[in-house]
């Protein structure tokens, strides 16, 4: 989870009595569904669209009545940035990231940092140096369902993510979707890591599935995620002390002590809500408003996982 500290060169500053200047950078799926809907219902903020797709800029920029349109970040940067929400593809993350936080730009980016452990490190110890907030969209840390899970006794966790016939490439399969399943069991379990075991099924260099098996102190953790499941799923159980906690698809919560009690997402509950999503924006949006720096370095644990998963996985094809 990221940390934050306050540096000395921004305990100077006053506080901002202007709007942010917040940068969107990369407007497809994620951008659109999950973050704008939350970022246009913030107040203060003043919001600035880039992509290179000149019809997506003027469409979006006209549903949202938006009016900072850029199809460079030469321009984005020039038109001056507090902060940035980086939706980008992954593999131009680090170039992006290098040039915002280059230019004194406190920033938000998706999961994963880069596709390599080098990559990633290379952007955290950026962000270190030059003192700016370096925050990774690790949601679920912040999402109901699995924050109120910190509450519940965690001697075993069983984390799923499955998905339908998405066989894919070690190293995209474990940095572009199941690091969500590891960053979530870091941020569960209850005590220090001291034993780490993979199990996968490769073929024709292929990962179908894989199992992660974190062990502690008293607790086991389990991580598993098969792309040929038959269903699109994502099922956390947390159990110990004759108690059982289920979170179903993030929206659906059950207590298990005798009788099974249900909890599901109101009606009036955004999905970006449930996810996570509004929680995370505004903890960022609130460091950068209050001159706290985010750092990263624990979000490089989650990579530096990842990146010992892949070699697993691939030793083992060998």
């Amino acid at each position: 989870m990221s940390g934050d500290r306050i540096g000395t060169d921004r305990l100077s500053r006053d506080p901002l009595s202007r709007d942010l200047r917040i940068g969107v950078i990369g407007l497809g799926d994620i951008a659109q569904k999950a973050y704008l809907p939350v970022l246009t219902a913030e107040s203060g903020l003043d919001l600035r669209l880039m992509t290179r797709d000149r019809a997506k800029l003027d469409r979006i920029g006209d549903q949202y009545r938006l009016t900072q349109r850029h199809t460079s970040l030469e321009s984005l940067l020039g038109s001056g940035l507090d902060a940035a929400f980086v939706h980008a593809s992954t593999s131009v993350h680090v170039p992006i990231v290098e040039a915002l936080l280059g230019a004194g730009v406190d920033v938000y980016v998706d999961k994963p940092l880069d596709y390599t452990l080098e990559g990633a490190r290379k952007l955290v110890e950026l962000a270190e140096s030059s003192g700016r907030s370096l925050m990774v969209g690790f949601n679920r840390r912040h999402a109901p369902g699995y924050a109120q899970a910190l509450e519940r006794p965690r001697d075993l966790i069983l984390l799923q993510k499955n998905r339908e016939s998405l066989p894919e490439a070690p190293r995209t399969f474990v940095f572009d979707d199941y690091i969500h399943v590891v960053d979530s069991l870091r941020f569960l379990v209850p005590g220090e890591i001291e034993q780490m075991h993979v199990r996968c099924r490769i073929r024709d260099g292929l990962l179908h599935h894989l199992v992660l098996e974190l062990s502690g102190d008293g607790f086991t953790a389990l991580g598993i995620m098969n792309r040929l499941s038959g269903s699109t799923e994502e099922i956390l159980e947390v159990s110990g002390q004759n108690s059982k906690r289920q979170v179903v698809n993030l929206a659906e919560v059950i207590d298990h002590r005798g009788q099974p009690t249900v909890r599901r997402r109101g009606d009036w509950v955004p999905v970006a809500r449930q996810r996570g999503i509004e929680q995370v924006c505004h903890l960022f949006l609130d460091a950068v408003r209050q001159g706290r720096t985010l750092s990263a370095e624990d979000a490089l644990r989650t990579h530096e996982l990842c990146e010992w998963i892949v070699q697993q996985v691939e030793a083992s094809e060998r």
